[in-house]
Order: C-alpha cells, then structure tokens, then sequence
C-alpha cells in the first residue's frame, strides 16, 4: 500500500532558515536573506542563534589617499566569505563566521588622508583597517611622492613616485586581500597607480600616471556591485613635458587623475574602500585625492 510520500536527495531541499535573530547596521532583506549594511561603526549584536550557526561577510578596510604627486593610493583589504565570489587579491572565498548570542564589534576603516600641499614630496596616508569580529581588514598603502621611496604596504599597494633619480616600484598588497601598486617609469613623468583589490595598479608612462587597479565585486546585498578600486597616478608636467592626459582610477570607485595641469587627484568613493589618486603639477602645491572609508556587511539565511 503506497502512502505517496516521495523521498527528497540531500540535494533537493530548499534552503532553511538560519534561526539567527541580530540587529545592528541598516538591515535589509533581499531574496532568502536578511542583510545587515554598516557605513559607520557599530555592534552587530546577535539576540539569539542556533548551535553552529554562521554568517556570511564582506569586510572592507579603508582606501589610501595619493600622493601630493605622483603615486596613488592603494585600495583598502577586501574579505569576503560569499560562496561562489573571490576576495581580493584573487584568494578564494573565505569559510563563514561562527557567531552565537553576543555582540560584535565593527569598525569601519577611515579612508587616508590627503597629504600636505607644503611639500611636494608629500606620501599619501594609509587606510585605516576595518573589523567584524575576529575578521581583520588591513588599510590600503599611501602613494609615493618622495625620492628613491616605493609606495606604503597595505590591503593594496600604493603606486611608486616617479623622479629624476629613477621610478620606484609600488608597495605590496596583503595576501588574500589585494595587489600590489605600480611602478613609475623612471622618466620623472608619470607615477605607478594604486593596487585594486582585482588587479595591481598600473604603471605610469610618459604623458599618463598609471591606471588604477580594478576592485572586486560582491552581490552580498543581492546586487552585484565593484569596490576596492585602486586610485590612479599623477604625473610631472614641467618645462618641456606637456600636459598629462589624466589617468582614471580602478573599477569599483578609485579616484581619478584629472587632464592637464597643478591639479588635484580626485578622492576615492566614500564606503568603497578605494584609494585616492595622485596629484599632477609643474611647481604649483596642489594634493592628492582622500581614500574611501570602508564598508562592513553581513549576511544570513532569514
């Protein structure tokens, strides 16, 4: 006597719920997911949580700025555990965090700030890391503008300084977090561009600093979107050089380098945790562009 029950493959149920009742952040829903957003620093508090539960995160530390000339700014550290995507740096995905009842604590990391325009020799300022928890995301690595001085460490790499003594190469990115910045070419023109946390940043050349590094994308929040994008390069535009032809920044909100002449890089995007670029003068004292504060989000079954 048959019953009509039918037996389901471990492949075939439907995704179930976490249990996992949390607050903090702007919380969103979007498909079988409820979504937690932090562009300021706060607790993700979890009230209540099933043994072995877990979530899912991105975790994006703050962007550098670039250089008061030459290099730009380097993208700040991008983890993600999303099943499926890639954190910076071409890693695979990350495992899920393990959370039970308690708090959280998150800091969104400030993006670096713009060096003195009294100097034009002026270094970019490094990112400043962003936490969820036990996850640690490492603030992306300051342009160069000084003599003979690669571009800072970081998340990603800031781009090298381009000067009469030679180009200098960009500074490492962190493993599983991002690349590394670009070199200057040696020429006293254009300077190496920041590291994304999809490509390392571009090297400069005669009439252009170097591009950006291109971010990664993320569709954590249900639409897939790039951050983390490296900051491009400035470049020296004295007697005889010409105007730069500017330089764009990397994917995902790196600041750009402006055409022409004694002008400003462009800041990298706010809560992106992409670098800002590299200044382009003669002798006029301008900067370079702010790096992007960072950005936290997580992520569970609902």
């Amino acid at each position: 006597m048959s019953f009509g029950y039918q037996v389901l493959g471990f492949g075939s149920f439907p995704n179930r719920a976490s249990g996992i009742n949390a607050s903090g952040g702007t919380k969103t829903q979007a498909g079988d997911y409820t979504i937690h957003t932090f562009t300021s620093s706060g607790t993700f508090t979890v009230d209540s949580a099933p043994d072995s539960s877990t979530v899912e995160y991105l975790v994006i530390a703050g962007g550098a700025s670039g250089a008061a000339l030459f290099g730009g700014g380097g993208a700040g550290g991008y983890r993600c555990s999303v099943s499926g995507e890639t954190s910076g740096g071409g890693a695979s995905a990350e495992s899920a965090l393990a959370v039970s009842a308690g708090n959280y604590t998150v800091t969104i990391g400030a993006g670096g700030s713009a060096p003195s325009r009294s100097n034009q020799q002026s270094m970019g300022g490094d990112g400043s890391n962003s936490v969820f928890g036990s996850i640690t995301s490492t603030g992306g690595g300051g342009g160069s503008g000084s003599h003979n001085v690669v571009g800072r460490n970081g998340g990603s790499g800031g781009g090298g300084s381009d000067w009469a003594s030679g180009g200098t190469a960009g500074g490492s990115g962190t493993s599983g977090q991002g690349y590394a910045g670009g070199a200057a070419n040696g020429a006293d023109r254009g300077g190496g561009g920041g590291g994304g946390a999809a490509a390392v940043g571009g090297n400069g050349l005669t009439n252009r600093g170097g591009l950006g590094g291109a971010g990664r994308s993320s569709a954590i929040n249900g639409s897939s979107t790039a951050r983390a994008g490296g900051g491009a390069a400035g470049m020296y535009t004295g007697s005889g050089y010409g105007s730069s032809d500017g330089a764009a920044g990397g994917s995902g909100g790196g600041g750009s380098a402006p055409s022409g002449s004694s002008v400003d890089g462009n800041a990298g995007a706010t809560n992106t945790g992409s670098g800002g670029a590299g200044g382009t003068r003669p002798n006029t004292l301008i900067t370079g562009g702010n790096g992007g504060s960072g950005l936290v989000i997580v992520r569970y079954l609902t």
